[in-house]
């Protein structure tokens, strides 16, 4: 990611550039050794005189653009399970249901290099395009673990336990003895029936601070003759289960 380049069109479309590679769009073709020596905030000219603008990508750029086989958490849900569990440099993580790795990266990239991400994903193809993007991503304080978390959780001393599963409340005890006083359980959950079953045993097994949250974001419209919201929103993409062990 250190090094990590994008390149930026007119029309504000965006590419990951790759080290002695030349860039080919329908806007033209700019050769690799342009490219490598540009430097952040350079402008590029292709061979029929479009410009390309070079820019640091962030860790959002990257998912937006990385190789994904599934839905991925979208920014609404990640940024409050970052901070509803007040997640921070040196914080282990076990996530469960990689995907394609979009949470595991968000993970990675707040507790740093001195914290630890351990991900379960029990498909084999799925886990494969997981390590492709973490890989490609530069970080390597993730690990990709290609087993179902159902037949036990291998870390301890756990600070934030996320699950991304079917049923997730049937391994809430695991959970719960690997997790740190004052860690925090957090699930999400497409269905309001999956929230709920997540809410009562949680709350029986004796979690504390159990909510369920759903959040919904609407833009606003900036026009000439006044601001008004947007007709269209991002609605209901899941539910959120937070508990936390005390």
């Amino acid at each position: 990611m250190l090094n990590m380049k994008m390149i930026l069109d007119e029309r504000g479309k965006k590419y990951i550039l790759k080290p002695g590679v030349e860039f080919q769009s329908d806007l033209g073709i700019v050769k690799a050794d342009v490219l490598d020596s540009a430097q952040i905030g350079d402008e590029v000219k292709s061979h029929l005189d479009h410009t390309f603008k070079i820019v640091k990508p962030n860790i959002n750029d990257f998912i937006d653009l990385m190789d994904r086989r599934c839905s991925i958490l979208i920014k609404k849900d990640i940024g409050q399970v970052l901070a509803h569990t007040g997640l921070g440099a040196g914080s282990r993580v076990v996530d469960a249901g990689t995907g394609a790795g979009a949470i595991a990266l968000n993970f990675g990239n707040v507790v740093g290099e001195t914290g630890r991400v351990y991900t379960y994903e029990i498909r084999e193809d799925f886990a494969e395009v997981a390590k492709k993007n973490i890989d490609n991503f530069g970080i390597t304080n993730i690990e990709v673990k290609n087993r179902n978390i159902k037949d036990g959780i291998d870390e301890d001393n756990i600070d934030l336990i996320f699950l991304d599963l079917p049923k997730p409340y049937e391994i809430f005890e695991d959970v719960m003895d690997s997790l740190n006083v004052g860690g925090w359980l957090a699930v999400y959950a497409p269905y309001i029936d999956q929230a709920e079953t997540s809410y009562r045993v949680a709350k029986k097994l004796g979690f504390y601070d159990i909510e369920i949250i759903e959040l919904l974001e609407r833009g606003l419209e900036v026009r000439t003759q006044g601001v008004r919201p947007k007709t269209r929103m991002v609605g209901h993409s899941g539910y959120l289960v937070f508990a936390r062990k005390l």
